[in-house]
């Protein structure tokens, strides 16, 4: 296991020399409000596929929606369709529809709109916390604490630091190096080498914004989380299968379901497995962890995995 030095505080303390706003809530995540129920995303972060994230798509809807409700409404659930690839050239317009609102529950349908289509439909749900005798949860699973951990940028120094790693691994880690996202991840029992070995569709990380949210805005939480939740969800199908690389990826659907309070500026366990892959489809689901053993969300998503068999030499 690569492991970090401790003395490593959990979370910076907010001050105003040292803490930056999460560039999440000030620009990935930031709509401009154009007329009632209308908005238009304008900054987008564009991974390698050079399509949209489809993880900044269902956030901007799950910001869209939210503002159309009470302070005393909060997300609980969330369904999203993508059904179009989007442009990151152009902004992305959300629509929203005002489906239900009743005495403690609120539907709301959002289109996310480019070039007059729809890139995806999302149907959200809030809900006015209500107390309840029935109470119950799996257990967390038992890992390191992120203080153990390297990030993922360190790990791939790590790895470029091996004398006898091939050349092409070398530029996939420097391409994976120079991809700077938003978010900050440390993942738990990692390779000591970068080699491609099978394993079992399953994986843990601990996951958590970069930079400053805060306390007190539990509807910004869950869209930062909604966020995070479709980073490398997907590619869990894909462990088991080492000799085989992705011709093309991309997400069919995404649901996720919000448990319990939380920060998502605050380290949070992403635990990952996919229980079914076929026809070149796979599924995933995922559970986020609060650091006390809480579970906070849950999350299932569906998508395209086409692959070409290659060489298991690097």
């Amino acid at each position: 296991m690569a492991t970090k030095e401790a003395g490593e505080s959990e979370h910076t303390t907010s001050t105003p020399e040292n803490d930056l706003r999460s560039v999440l809530v000030t620009s990935v995540l930031n709509l401009e409000e154009l007329d009632v129920d209308l908005y238009r995303g304008t900054h987008h972060w564009v991974p390698r596929s050079q399509r949209l994230f489809g993880g900044q798509i269902v956030g901007q809807a799950l910001v869209a929606a939210a503002k159309s409700v009470g302070d005393k409404l909060f997300a609980h659930s969330l369904h999203c369709y993508f059904v179009r690839a989007g442009d990151p050239k152009v902004p992305v317009l959300y629509q929203v529809e005002r489906t239900r609102d009743g005495r403690s529950f609120a539907v709301r349908s959002v289109k996310a709109i480019q070039h007059g289509q729809p890139i995806l439909t999302c149907q959200a749900s809030f809900h006015m916390q209500q107390p309840s005798p029935l109470q119950h949860q799996f257990t967390m699973p038992l890992v390191p604490q992120p203080e153990d951990l390297l990030t993922v940028e360190e790990l791939i120094h790590l790895y470029l630091s091996k004398p006898d790693l091939a050349e092409k691994s070398k530029q996939g880690l420097n391409k994976l190096l120079a991809n700077e996202v938003p978010i900050e991840i440390k993942p738990v029992n990692p390779p000591h080498s970068y080699r491609r070995t099978a394993s079992e569709p399953k994986k843990l990380f601990w996951v958590r914004a970069r930079g400053h949210i805060g306390e007190g805005n539990m509807k910004l939480h869950c869209c930062v989380a909604a966020y995070v939740s479709d980073f490398a969800l997907l590619g869990t199908a894909l462990l088991p299968y080492p000799n085989h690389r992705v011709h093309f990826l991309a997400s069919l659907d995404h649901a996720m379901w919000f448990h319990s309070t939380f920060r998502a500026d605050e380290w949070m366990l992403y635990e990952c497995e996919s229980p079914w892959a076929g026809g070149s489809r796979a599924l995933v689901q995922g559970r986020l962890w609060r650091r006390d053993g809480v579970l906070a969300a849950s999350c299932s998503q569906e998508g395209v995995l086409r692959v070409k068999e290659v060489s298991s030499k690097l």
